[in-house]
């Protein structure tokens, strides 16, 4: 009886073990260089727990809102880990400053984050991890200034970026002429009216073509960016691109990006699974 016992209590524990074995993903901060603008900054890097040099994993690049950092998805919404593991991709997490926009300024050479976070971060996930490296294991997504430069990077680097999404986003920067730091990077809307145009996402769509972008992006009802979504989506719909547009009960929340990233996931992953023609 003894033997018997020493033989299934191992057993047990390792079935325990793995039964109970959740959100394995590894969680790096990694320290990046930006040539454009001079200076390191960090990130983090979300490997799934079935990593291996040996494999080629998609990467879905996570960006955070206006007053953020590289740590806030990580920090606030630690379920992503999760997500990593659930669908096999890489999560990268960048550090957008703290009102870039996400766009190269004409103002300040200081704030040049197209370059940084579609060209030479991008480079340099690809070449210290195992990642699929063209377009079709891209994807990009972020809430609300990280949606706007989530689609303003997609727009404007089809060759780099196969999918791309939007969680509350600031489609339309015209409507902050006076908030959130825009007119640091671009200058102020009355001196510079044809950069606050150009630079909107909303009137950038002639950029893209039917089926160039699996497209996706969300918004609540209450917030206070519904109204500039309803009318991306009404755009699109014009043009006949393509897209997923939902509108659930919600605000300006992380409770409402922590539940929208799953369904933006799942979007990712079936776009990474898609045959490639």
């Amino acid at each position: 009886m003894n033997r018997i016992k020493r033989f299934f209590l191992p057993a047990i524990i390792f079935m325990i073990a793995n039964c109970v074995r959740v959100n394995a993903a590894t969680v790096d901060t990694v320290l990046t260089h930006s040539a454009a603008m001079n200076k390191d900054l960090k990130a983090v890097v979300i490997r799934p727990d079935s990593y291996s040099a040996n494999k080629k994993f998609p990467v879905l690049y996570l960006l955070h809102g206006f007053s953020g950092n590289y740590s806030d998805w990580i920090l606030k919404v630690p379920s992503i880990r999760s997500l990593s593991d659930q669908y096999n991709l890489i999560i990268v997490c960048p550090d957008g400053g703290f009102a870039s926009w996400y766009f190269d300024s004409p103002v300040s050479k200081e704030w040049q984050f197209e370059t940084y976070v579609a060209v030479e971060l991008v480079n340099w996930v690809d070449k210290h991890y195992s990642t699929i490296q063209n377009r079709n294991g891209r994807a990009i997504t972020g809430l609300s200034m990280g949606g706007h430069g989530a689609f303003y990077l997609a727009f404007k680097h089809l060759n780099t970026f196969g999918a791309v999404g939007s969680m509350s986003g600031g489609v339309d920067i015209r409507q902050f002429s006076d908030a959130f730091g825009v007119e640091q990077v671009l200058g102020k809307y009355s001196e510079y009216p044809e950069r606050w145009e150009k630079n909107s996402v909303i009137n950038m769509l002639y950029m893209i073509k039917p089926n160039s972008l699996a497209i996706t992006f969300d918004v609540g009802y209450d917030d206070f960016m519904y109204p500039s979504n309803e009318a991306l989506h009404k755009e699109l719909m014009y043009r006949k691109i393509q897209h997923d547009y939902t509108v659930r009960p919600g605000a300006h929340t992380w409770e409402f990006w922590g539940n929208s990233i799953n369904y933006q996931a799942l979007f990712f992953s079936r776009f990474f699974n898609k045959p490639v023609n």
